[in-house]
């Protein structure tokens, strides 16, 4: 049944929540700390988030009962980060330190986590290549790194969709997926391209999902006014964000990685 007061926002993160969620799952059952009945902890899991900003997916991580450090060089999205921790009562667990992907042996400790998220930051950062090298290096043996980053093939359709056609051959043709001076985007990926990246930094990859393949070019009125179906959406884009023809026009790429 539809829930009208579910955010639309939740459809840029179903996906790949989903996919964090059961990654999580696993991770806690293969280190035997798993969360007993009622939600007490036995043993929480590490977890780091790179460029977390202000704690979009580290704030509901620390709601599973996971201990979350997060690295973002903005000061006030680490201001944020911790008001929201201390609304959703996890401020206990969630941990804010100023940083970023290049010097991130600066500020945490190397090889000290179970999960790492590299959440919208390969996109902006000078070497892409160094900062999955980084996220690697601070994975315990048998860690996951989840990526995630702007999609090549969303970009493209979205400027076709709206008449752009000159824009959208652009980026196609970029060496950085960018459709001109005026693009926001310093850098957008293929499904291949990143996960190329990931497995250059020494992880296997376990799954690559798009996330966003419809929600960006259905007009907000559709879903918004029309009942049930945000819901149907969202089961849409994880009935879709598996499928290779689809996930090389979504608006974003998320990767699943594992360290040996």
């Amino acid at each position: 049944m539809s829930d009208p007061q579910r955010p639309r926002a939740s459809l840029r993160t179903a996906v790949v929540w989903e996919v964090l969620k059961d990654a999580l799952e696993r991770r806690a059952k293969a280190t035997g700390r798993e969360a007993a009945e009622g939600g007490a902890v036995h043993g929480a899991l590490d977890v780091l988030d790179t460029g977390g900003g202000s704690g979009n997916f580290a704030v509901p991580v620390a709601g599973l009962g996971h201990r979350v450090t997060v690295v973002d060089p903005s000061p006030n999205a680490l201001f944020a980060l911790e008001r929201r921790a201390a609304e959703a009562g996890v401020a206990d667990r969630v941990r804010g330190v100023q940083g970023d992907a290049h010097g991130l042996f600066d500020v945490v400790e190397r090889g000290g986590y179970d999960v790492v998220l590299c959440h919208g930051v390969l996109e902006y950062v000078d070497d892409p290549a160094e900062g999955l090298r980084n996220a690697a290096a601070a994975l315990r043996p048998a860690g996951t790194l989840s990526v995630l980053a702007a999609g090549l093939g969303g970009a493209v359709l979205a400027r076709a969709l709206a008449g752009h056609f000159t824009e959208a051959r652009q980026a196609l043709t970029d060496p950085e997926g960018r459709w001109g001076s005026g693009d926001p985007m310093p850098r957008r990926f293929t499904a291949d391209q990143l996960s190329e990246l990931v497995a250059a930094a020494g992880l296997e990859i376990a799954a690559v999902h798009g996330v966003r393949v419809f929600a960006d070019l259905v007009p907000g009125v559709l879903v918004d006014t029309e009942p049930g179906a945000l819901d149907a959406l969202l089961q849409l884009e994880e009935a879709a964000a598996g499928l290779p023809a689809f996930r090389s026009v979504a608006t974003q790429l998320h990767v699943l990685a594992e360290r040996d």
